[in-house]
């Protein structure tokens, strides 16, 4: 049986994002994943020195809903989170930026033993000295929850775009089984699914991520990134390597175009592949840069250069960008370069989304085009 609640743990509740007025976009966005609490020193202190917390939420795909409802897209988040004050909140945030929330679960002390809400600690590097992640997210409620009483075509009806990350399934044996389940569901109803392999050390081996993503490629149309995948040079001798070793983090525009065309060789379900590439200066300055595959060929960004002052969630934003961008049927030179753009920007805001609200300013910055908008 599919459960739905509100925020406020009675009815459920319909939401209306007032930015949609004037959108004649068919497309419904849904993502699934965990939200988290996120605490961060401030004045880029460390954890050591730090009296005082700066508290927001984020999380990989809550960070793409939030990013996508802002530009006037009809999305929707699902997760599990305790019913508790903490979790209520998370929730909140997340409709206060339009993004839809009524399919949320907020979860029981009998569903979710532990009964809480996953939480990381930033410490925002600055020069050089990179910044870095501390979590405290095991037992959180998404990873108790039984989504064996999902009903996944209920859930999932009525959509036309779904993302999925590989970092939900990294959390737990069940999240792995329901990230595997939506993608076959999707499949059956022939919703379009973007990827992103979203490798995080700290919570599954480079080989466990590798099994299970692969695994989930023939289910996607849209990936993101090109690892962590395997793409054996030959499918019966593993010893001959991966298509992708010794390819640098930097390639050129041929070695990636090399990559693209084997992946999708391999996986001609395919319909679009794209990577950002970043080049980092110091910890407070970087470039970042893009390849997309679409259409039958491989297309090259505009570099950017900027100051960092978060660069947290800037994959996110480059994904949400992408997304906007097919999802308005921009030319593919437009497509790649807005979704830079969009990450670029994202590194001037605090916090784990890409808030921009206005996306003139992101095809200004697309067009390298700084004035003041008067």
């Amino acid at each position: 049986m599919y459960i739905n609640k509100s925020v406020e743990g009675g009815s459920s509740m319909k939401h209306a994002n007032p930015l949609l007025s004037n959108n004649n976009s068919i497309d419904k966005f849904i993502t699934i994943g965990e939200i988290m609490l996120r605490l961060t020193p401030p004045n880029y202190e460390k954890i050591r020195m730090a009296s005082t917390f700066e508290a927001s939420y984020g999380g990989s795909e809550a960070n793409i809903a939030l990013a996508l409802a802002n530009l006037g897209v009809d999305s929707t988040f699902f997760s599990v989170v305790p019913n508790n004050s903490i979790g209520k909140s998370a929730i909140r945030m997340l409709r206060s930026n339009d993004v839809h929330c009524t399919p949320v679960i907020l979860s029981t002390p009998e569903q979710t033993p532990t009964h809480r809400l996953g939480s990381y600690y930033l410490e925002t590097g600055y020069g050089i000295r990179a910044s870095k992640v501390t979590y405290d997210r095991k037992h959180s409620a998404i990873t108790e929850f039984d989504f064996g009483t999902i009903d996944l075509n209920q859930l999932l009806d009525g959509f036309t775009w779904l993302h999925l990350s590989g970092i939900t399934p990294a959390l737990s044996p069940n999240c792995r089984e329901l990230i595997m389940n939506c993608l076959k569901v999707a499949k059956e109803k022939d919703i379009t699914v973007s990827f992103d392999g979203n490798f995080r050390s700290k919570l599954w081996s480079w080989e466990e991520a590798r099994d299970f993503c692969t695994e989930c490629l023939p289910y996607v149309d849209v990936l993101l990134g090109i690892e962590p995948y395997h793409l054996w040079k030959d499918e019966n001798d593993h010893s001959k390597g991966d298509v992708k070793d010794g390819i640098p983090l930097q390639p050129s525009y041929e070695q990636e175009d090399e990559i693209f065309q084997a992946f999708v060789a391999r996986y001609p379900n395919l319909k679009c592949i794209a990577r950002h590439v970043r080049y980092a200066h110091s910890g407070s300055e970087n470039s970042l840069k893009a390849f997309l595959w679409y259409e039958n060929h491989t297309f090259e960004s505009k570099l950017f250069t900027f100051n960092i002052l978060d660069r947290v969630g800037g994959g996110d934003a480059f994904a949400s960008g992408l997304i906007y961008a097919m999802m308005h049927h921009y030319k593919p030179m437009d497509i790649v370069n807005f979704a830079v753009a969009s990450s670029a920007i994202k590194h001037t805001i605090r916090g784990d989304a890409n808030i921009t609200d206005d996306v003139e300013s992101i095809r200004n910055l697309m067009n390298m085009n700084y004035d003041i908008k008067r």
